[in-house]
C-alpha cells in the first residue's frame, strides 16, 4: 500500500513540477486564489510541509520543535513558512522542493512497520502521511493551475484524496465544534474513467454522491459547493458537505460561489 501511494505522490508532484518548471521568473509572482499567496508561496508551502513531514518521520525529536512553534503561532506559522520559501529565487525554490519531496519519500519508506508518525493533527501511518501529502500536492496544484488558467486532466490518483476526505469526516466535525454523527455514511463517486468508488455501507440512510473530481474539489475547499455536482441525501450528510475538509488545520473560508464559472 505504501509503495502505491508513494508512486502516486511522485506522479502528482511531477505533474505540478511540469506546470511550474518552465515558468519565467515573473510567473512565480502570479497571484493564486489563496489570498496573499503567489505561485511561489504555493510551491514553498509544499516544500516546507514536505520537510516537516520528513522531520516527523526521520527526526521526531526535531519535529517536536516545529510543533512548539506551531503552538506559539497557530494562525501564522503556515504563512510564515510559505513566505520564507517564496523569498528564494525560482531556481532555488524549485531545487528545494525537488529535494524535500525526494527526501520525504526515503524517510517514509524507512519508518518501521506499525509505527505512527506525529503530526500537527492526529498521528499517522506512513501510508496515511503519503496520502495527506498527495492530497496537498493536488490541492495546491489546483491553485497553481487556476492562477495560470490551466485545466488539468483528472486522474485516478483522486481516489486517495477522496479516501482521505471520507476518513477525516469526524475530524472535520470536531474542527467546527460539532458532534460527529454516530452512524457511517455511504459515499459513492464516479472516477475519471467512469469507475464506481464507494465507501461505507450500501444501505446507509445518509448518502453522498457525485463525480470524484467535484467531491475532491469540495473536500479541499477549491470550489464552492454550489458550483459542483455533489449531492447529499439526509440532513447529516448535507451538514457534512458544508464543513468537509480533507486537510489538517483550521477550517478555511474556501472559494466564492461562481469564482471559476
Amino acid at each position: 500500500m505504501l509503495d502505491v501511494v508513494l508512486d502516486d505522490l511522485s506522479a502528482e508532484s511531477v505533474e505540478l513540477d511540469l506546470l511550474v518548471g518552465g515558468l519565467a521568473a515573473d510567473g512565480w509572482s502570479t497571484p493564486t486564489p489563496a489570498e496573499g499567496w503567489t505561485i511561489a508561496h504555493q510551491i514553498a508551502h509544499l516544500a516546507w510541509t514536505d520537510e516537516a513531514a520528513r522531520l516527523a518521520a526521520a527526526e521526531p525529536d526535531e519535529f517536536q520543535v516545529e510543533l512548539r512553534k506551531a503552538a506559539e503561532n497557530p494562525t501564522g506559522f503556515v504563512d510564515d513558512g510559505a513566505a520564507e520559501g517564496a523569498a528564494l529565487t525560482p531556481g532555488e525554490l524549485l531545487t528545494y522542493w525537488r529535494q524535500t519531496r525526494g527526501e520525504l519519500q526515503e524517510a517514509l519508506r524507512a519508518v518501521p512497520a506499525g509505527q505512527k508518525i506525529a503530526w500537527f493533527g492526529p498521528p499517522m501511518s506512513p501510508a496515511s502521511m503519503a496520502t495527506a501529502r498527495l492530497m496537498e500536492t493536488w490541492a495546491h496544484g489546483q491553485d497553481v493551475a487556476d492562477a495560470l488558467g490551466v485545466t488539468r486532466k483528472p486522474s485516478n490518483r483522486l481516489k486517495h484524496v477522496a479516501h482521505l476526505a471520507v476518513r477525516t469526516r469526524d475530524f472535520a466535525y470536531l474542527l467546527n465544534d460539532r458532534q460527529p454523527p454516530a452512524v457511517p455514511f455511504n459515499v459513492e463517486l464516479t472516477g475519471p474513467d467512469g469507475d464506481r468508488w464507494t465507501w461505507g455501507p450500501e444501505d446507509a440512510e445518509q448518502r453522498v454522491s457525485g463525480p470524484a473530481l467535484d467531491f475532491c474539489l469540495l473536500a479541499t475547499q477549491r470550489r464552492h459547493r454550489d458550483d459542483l455536482e455533489v449531492q447529499a441525501v439526509g440532513t447529516e450528510a448535507d451538514e457534512w458537505l458544508g464543513i468537509i475538509q480533507a486537510f489538517a488545520g483550521l477550517p478555511g473560508k474556501g472559494r466564492e460561489r461562481g469564482q471559476f464559472a
